[in-house]
């Protein structure tokens, strides 16, 4: 807590000058405000539950990329419902990267080095993404404990 003291001295003169001194102490509103403990754990439990979803998100992405590149490395029939289905859905998320490095082409089979380069990409966007957020409010063990 963080107090100031003034004193004041004012001399009173009727038939005998005296001196009456009156001290006043004020407290002053601390530097740093803390938030109620519910807003903070409320705050924390979006932060981790943003972590989640981030990692939830990058977890199906990387499964699906992964289906891509086994798929085309065991040289799976295009026309095949699930195939051609896993590729239009990947699609988009490999095609940034298509170029990159070239494709390994033996016999039938193809390794779309694309695929596995978009795959390392996305896993460190993510990883950076819940490290921005644990800079901007750290989440500490007991919080995620208490979170869960």
């Amino acid at each position: 807590m963080n107090t100031q003291t003034h004193e004041e001295v004012t001399t009173v003169e009727n038939t005998m000058p005296t001196q009456v001194v009156r001290k006043t102490t004020t407290q002053l509103d601390p530097m740093i405000k803390e938030e109620a403990p519910q807003k903070v754990f409320d705050k924390k439990k979006r932060i981790f539950r943003a972590n989640q979803i981030i990692w939830y998100i990058l977890g199906v992405v990387e499964v699906l990329l992964a289906f891509r590149v086994v798929l085309k490395a065991v040289a799976a029939n295009q026309a095949s419902g699930f195939t051609s289905f896993i590729y239009s859905l990947t699609g988009p998320f490999a095609l940034p990267f298509r170029g990159i490095l070239g494709e390994s082409i033996t016999g039938n089979s193809l390794i779309e080095w694309s695929s596995l380069v978009a795959m390392i990409v996305y896993l460190v966007i993510a990883g950076g993404l819940v490290y921005l957020l644990d800079l901007v409010n750290p989440i500490s063990q007991k919080d995620v404990v208490a979170a869960v």
